[in-house]
Parts: C-alpha cells; sequence; structure tokens
C-alpha cells in the first residue's frame, strides 16, 4: 500500500498508487508520488513512464478526512504543496508520462492526468472536479488540458463528470478500452515511446513543455490561493465536514 515503483520490462518504470479504499492521498503520498515520478525522469536508464493505480478508481483527491482531523491549516498548506508537488513531477518529467485511468478520476486525479503526456483510459473511466461541493478550487488548469472551454465551466461549476469516450473524442485520452486491458494498452505506449532514442524524447518533452501556451505552475497556485482564502472564511471547513457526514449518513 501506498506509491509503489516497478519495472516490467527495459526503460519503462511503472508507479502505482494505492492508497484503498478510493486512492484519497495524505500528504505524505503526494510527496512519495511526486519523488517516484521524479527519482524514474532522472534515471538515464528510464525511456518512458506509466502512472496507474489499484483499487476502485485512479485517484479520489485528497484525504479529507486528514484535513478535518488536523488543527489550524497545516493539514491544508501540505495538501496544497504536496498535490503542487506531484502535478508538477509528471508535467517537468524529464520522460514521457503515460496516465493509466480507470474508475473515478477526479480532483488531484485530474491534475495528474491532466499533466500527462499521453492519457489511456479503461472504458469505465470518469473525469472530473468536485472541488466546488468540497468547499476548494483547484486542478481546472488541468482540467482545461481535456475538455474545452465551456465544457470545462459546465463541469467546474455543476461537478459533473465526463465519460472516457467523450475524452476521447476530443483528443485528450488517446485509447479507450476494456478496463482488462488497460494496463497492456499503457505499456504499448510506453513500449513505442520506449525504443526510441531517449536523447531525442528527452528533448522534446522539454521543447514541447517549453512552448506551452499555458504555465501550469502559476495558473494552479494562482488557483489555490483562494482556497486557502475560503478557508479562511470557514466555508471549505463546512463545506468538508457536510461531505463526511453525508457519507456517514
Amino acid at each position: 500500500m501506498g506509491i509503489v515503483t516497478s519495472r516490467p520490462e527495459s526503460h519503462i518504470e511503472v508507479v502505482t498508487v494505492d492508497f484503498p479504499p478510493v486512492n484519497a492521498l495524505p500528504v505524505r503520498g503526494w510527496f512519495d508520488l511526486a519523488e517516484a515520478i521524479e527519482n524514474a525522469g532522472k534515471d538515464p536508464d528510464v525511456h518512458a513512464v506509466v502512472l496507474r493505480a489499484e483499487g476502485r478508481g485512479f485517484n479520489a483527491g485528497v484525504d479529507i478526512k486528514e484535513l478535518q482531523r488536523g488543527t489550524g491549516y497545516e493539514a491544508l498548506v501540505g495538501a496544497n504543496r504536496g498535490c503542487y508537488a506531484a502535478f508538477g513531477a509528471v508535467y517537468d518529467c524529464a520522460v514521457p508520462v503515460i496516465a493509466a485511468v480507470h474508475g473515478f478520476c477526479l480532483g488531484g486525479g485530474i491534475g495528474l492526468a491532466g499533466n500527462a503526456d499521453v492519457v489511456v483510459a479503461s472504458d469505465d473511466a470518469t473525469f472530473g472536479v468536485p472541488e466546488v461541493e468540497r468547499g476548494a478550487l483547484g486542478a481546472a488548469t488541468h482540467l482545461a488540458r481535456l475538455v474545452p472551454p465551456h465544457l470545462l465551466r459546465t463541469l467546474y461549476f455543476t461537478a459533473r463528470t465526463v465519460g472516457a469516450g467523450e475524452l476521447l473524442g476530443y483528443g485528450s485520452v488517446y485509447r479507450v478500452v476494456p478496463r482488462a486491458e488497460l494496463d497492456e494498452a499503457a505499456l504499448d505506449v510506453a513500449r513505442d515511446i520506449a525504443k526510441k532514442d531517449t536523447r531525442v524524447i528527452r528533448a522534446a518533452k522539454e521543447a514541447l513543455n517549453g512552448i506551452d501556451p499555458q504555465d501550469v505552475h502559476r495558473s494552479y497556485r494562482f488557483e489555490q490561493g483562494f482556497t486557502f482564502e475560503l478557508n479562511l472564511l470557514g466555508a471549505s471547513d463546512e463545506a468538508r465536514q457536510k461531505f463526511l457526514d453525508d457519507k456517514d449518513t
């Protein structure tokens, strides 16, 4: 349980997220994930990274229970910094990152998938940002990389989700496959990348990031400021507690 790395075949690093029951990551988990991806990119023998998850879904965001257990804002600051580190690690990884998404991909999951270089999804995968129902803002930066502008706003304001099949039509998801075939589909893309000259691929990754029209680091940090503001107003704490209370009833 936690963040597990493996090397199933030459030049491909697989990073697996496993935080039962729903892969809602604690603060330490986000930093561990960032470290695993950064280390993979630094290894000259790694030519591609597959980011996947065990369990019911790819990622359910931050561990809200951890936030509610804490006093003051230490846990919130930790979650903000941890997410920033993990999302940035995916984006800045020296080699391409292929996200293999199954089940739900929510909140922090959007930050990971939206910053990945390639997204492969199972046919049961859904994507969305329920932040407004949790008293927070964030990951619009990354959702904007997956859906058109007006759909982004609709999903953001309503907290609704969109299926992998629709994202396939937008081109933000590369392939949609049955869940049992997801890992192999992600590895298939990784193999295609890994067999190429890694010096060229690493240069290409840096070049593509350099011409990206959106500074994902700055825009996400801007979003986080509003989340902290909502916490100061008490709105976030009320929304998080209501979510937890509703789950227990």
